[in-house]
């Protein structure tokens, strides 16, 4: 019913930029209410970047990510970004991209909530 394929993780030194990309692909009965970006580190929990709604466009971030990362979205092409800027050394992760096609509370931080995952892609900031 769904795929999503990320790509754009690498190694960078801390202060630089990276990419991700995300290809979506869905059948045409499948309605995705929002796209999100995830993280995970080995021994914690994944962990909500950012998300975009399909409705409204509204965007969300995690604190820790508010002002240096931005996530958007090219409905033509079927890819969600995320671009990330001023990278720190904790930002080091598996970065996943999520999408959930069913009704939610709109707490979009929770992982469970998401029905569609990506591979992930390894970002690595060196300081």
């Amino acid at each position: 019913q769904g795929l999503l394929v990320e790509s754009g993780g690498g190694s960078v030194q801390a202060g630089g930029s990276l990419r991700l990309s995300c290809e979506a692909s869905f059948s045409r009965s499948t309605y995705i209410r929002n796209y999100a970006w995830f993280r995970q580190v080995p021994g914690k929990e994944r962990e909500g970047v950012a998300a975009i709604y399909t409705a409204g466009d509204d965007t969300f971030y995690a604190d820790s990510v508010k002002g240096r990362f931005t996530i958007s979205r090219n409905d033509a092409e079927m890819i969600v970004y995320l671009q990330m800027n001023w990278l720190k050394s904790e930002d080091t992760a598996i970065y996943y991209c999520a999408a959930v096609s069913t009704l939610f509370d709109g707490n979009w931080t929770v992982a469970s909530t998401y029905n569609y995952w990506g591979q992930g892609t390894q970002v690595t900031v060196s300081s």
